[in-house]
């Protein structure tokens, strides 16, 4: 429980003599005792009623919005999603602490290429984008404001997040062998967000069965600040580093979006994203707000089974204490495949062999998320200034941080004042146990400890500390995982169940789940 205040007083020596207590810490979001029930049930209550539905929607994270969204967008409104948790969104949802809107899971979304037709369509309806005669553009309102992001290094803040290669011919030499790469890459296979549409050939079977680590080491691509620029992409937007995630993985990262340019390229633009205080709940509650009757949360689905003439699906209702039988035409079932495979124990249908051994071969990562009321601007360090992304650059391998983000950046007020931090930390899989048990205040603990060591004043301004545990937060992209025939199979299902999750496209974003949810309303009324 010391731990935080031993790190304020080695980063550096601006700091009071006095060693405030540790601010209050709970937990808060998701209930991970909720999604134990399936695996702990020893035998399954008996339904108090029976309810009918057309299309059941089996979870309402992105891909179960988007699904009971263009179901009832094409007419289908005979249609109903169940969500285990009391928020719809999966690892979209918000939070507010001290009055202030903050994210609990995902919090940015590029602005989406040509590839990304239903995320495009989306972002229209809501405003986001507007056709001009230039194009689609962006409502600038709601992008990212400056400054974007900052990366400390060497003692001080410096613009963007890939270290400076000032000094440093070597580091720049790589840095343009990588672009090259990524290019050469680009040119030769194709990359593309999202990618249920694209190819998958002999090239993209190669990357996927081996590790980025060792596809680098291949290429020569060894410099640290490189290596370790690349394993927090990887970690931010996977969950795991370079060693665990394949080399496909790695390269679609840069491919499928902006690409990667050496300092000094003149195609080097930061990429446009859109943020909101509350991260991407702010989309989630936009598509589930028109279908709130639809959308009923505090359920759990415990069993699925296919008849003859339909789906039967055995359901607790979280709030009214009692068991629910429903009966419809068709089920999709936007939840990951490893508890779609608990629920489906008794599938008699050729892709269950599939389902299986695809459930068991794709590890998640689990996640923390800790917001940070903050009373007072921190003191900085020299360098770039405050921004709405702050990270703290580490060698590959060597931490689970990935920075923090500004919850009030996006506000107008004229001077800085109160806020709130959002911290993420993408955890092994070993600790997927002590994020259950450990409590609050442990955590909370090793998270002050982190900012302490940018901001050596923080533990003498936060108020509080919120916590949320993703204890599966994220599918990992390891070397196997994308291109499994299992995945394939399960995407291309046309039976009664149909599949729509992050899960089915070997990672978790934005992008992957609304699309596959989107495709599978569209299978589901064939």
């Amino acid at each position: 429980m010391l731990g935080w205040a031993m790190a304020a007083g080695l980063a550096g020596c601006e700091r009071p003599t006095a060693q405030p207590p540790l601010p209050p810490c709970r937990w808060v979001g998701p209930d991970p005792a909720r999604g134990h029930r399936l695996r702990s049930a020893d035998a399954l209550p008996a339904p108090a009623l029976t309810r009918r539905a057309r299309v059941l929607v089996l979870g309402a994270g992105i891909a179960g919005l988007a699904a009971l969204r263009r179901l009832h967008h094409d007419g289908v409104t005979d249609s109903w999603a169940l969500e285990l948790h009391d928020l719809s969104g999966g690892n979209s949802q918000g939070h507010t602490l001290a009055g202030m809107a903050c994210p609990l899971g995902a919090h940015y979304l590029p602005v989406p290429g040509p590839q990304a037709e239903a995320v495009q369509a989306l972002l229209l309806d809501l405003g986001l984008l507007r056709r001009t005669v230039r194009g689609l553009e962006p409502d600038e309102r709601h992008l990212c404001h400056a400054p974007q992001e900052r990366l400390f290094i060497d003692g001080a803040w410096q613009d963007g997040l890939l270290p400076s290669a000032d000094d440093r011919p070597a580091t720049l030499a790589q840095y343009r062998r990588f672009a090259q790469r990524v290019q050469d890459a680009s040119a030769t296979l194709g990359f593309s967000m999202p990618t249920l549409h694209s190819p998958w050939t002999p090239g993209h079977a190669t990357l996927d069965a081996q590790p980025f680590a060792t596809w680098l080491a291949r290429e020569q691509l060894t410099d640290e600040r490189l290596l370790g620029y690349l394993d927090y992409c990887c970690r931010d937007d996977y969950g795991a580093g370079l060693a665990q995630v394949s080399a496909w993985a790695g390269l679609h990262y840069f491919a499928s979006r902006h690409g990667f340019h050496a300092p000094g390229d003149a195609e080097a633009e930061r990429e446009p994203v859109f943020t909101w205080p509350q991260g991407n709940a702010f989309l989630a509650q936009a598509m589930a707000e028109p279908l709130r009757a639809h959308v009923l949360t505090g359920r759990t689905a415990l069993r699925v089974q296919e008849e003859r003439h339909g789906v039967d699906i055995l359901v607790w209702d979280e709030g009214a204490q009692r068991a629910e039988r429903w009966q419809a035409e068709r089920v999709i079932v936007a939840l990951p495949l490893f508890v779609a495979a608990r629920l489906l124990a008794d599938w008699a249908d050729p892709l269950r062999a599939a389902l299986d051994l695809t459930a068991r071969r794709q590890p998640h990562a689990p996640w923390l998320v800790a917001n940070l009321h903050l009373r007072e601007p921190l003191l900085d360090r020299l360098g770039a200034p405050p921004a709405w992304d702050s990270v703290h650059f580490t060698p590959a391998g060597t931490s689970t941080a990935l920075g923090y983000v500004d919850a009030m950046h996006q506000n107008w007020r004229p001077h800085p004042g109160p806020t709130v931090l959002t911290m993420y930390h993408a955890l092994p899989v070993s600790q997927r146990a002590a994020l259950l048990s450990d409590s609050a205040a442990a955590w909370g603990a090793k998270v002050l400890a982190e900012l302490a060591l940018l901001h050596p004043d923080a533990p003498f301004k936060i108020e509080a500390i919120d916590l949320a545990r993703w204890g599966h937060a994220m599918s990992i992209p390891a070397p196997g995982v994308r291109g499994a025939d299992g995945l394939r199979a399960l995407r291309s299902a046309r039976g009664r169940i149909r599949f729509a999750h992050s899960d089915l496209a070997g990672y978790s974003v934005f992008e992957e789940a609304l699309t596959l949810g989107h495709e599978a309303a569209h299978v589901a009324q064939v």
